[in-house]
């Protein structure tokens, strides 16, 4: 229990630094811009100076693909707290990923990136425009599934090996 949550600490920093040294720039920002309120997306897609550069979403494609990073992820940490039971490793596997789901809402969205002058554009200061938080509680929602699916798969993998 205790090295479960050690990795839960361990892998929610981990996603917090990558989310912020992947912010920083209007460059580094327009990678993410899936995850802005659609008010700012709209202001974005109109700008000159931004519409060439924004590459269309594909929310079936992101989801797999992050469903393939977190079972490759999850199951780096889940050989640390691996059991012969697949309940066990199920639940391991399903807590860090719910913990870091959690964590990604309540601290890195809701409180960090709505709040830092990092992941606003420099020709869109306004910080009220930023504070929709439908993106995240949707992505939340979507990472709540995702996170069900990595557990099973890496619950039987952990298992067999």
């Amino acid at each position: 229990m205790i090295m479960l949550i050690i990795e839960c600490i361990i892998i929610c920093l981990i996603m917090w630094l990558i989310c912020f040294l992947s912010t920083g720039t209007d460059e580094k920002n327009l990678i993410g811009l899936r995850s802005y309120p659609i008010e700012v997306q709209e202001i974005i897609k109109k700008n000159e100076k931004y519409k060439n550069k924004i590459k269309p979403i594909n929310l079936i494609k992101i989801f797999i693909t992050n469903l393939i990073m977190f079972v490759i992820v999850l199951f780096g940490f889940g050989i640390f707290i691996k059991s012969n039971e697949f309940k066990i490793n199920f639940i391991n596997i399903l807590v860090l990923g719910e913990i870091l789901n959690l964590f990604d809402l309540i601290v890195i969205d809701l409180i960090w990136w709505r709040n830092t002058k990092r992941i606003r554009f420099k020709d869109i200061p306004e910080k009220k425009l930023y504070q929709n938080p439908k993106h995240h509680i949707d992505s939340f929602i979507r990472g709540v599934f995702m996170y069900l699916l990595v557990a099973l798969i890496d619950g039987i993998i952990l298992t067999i090996i």
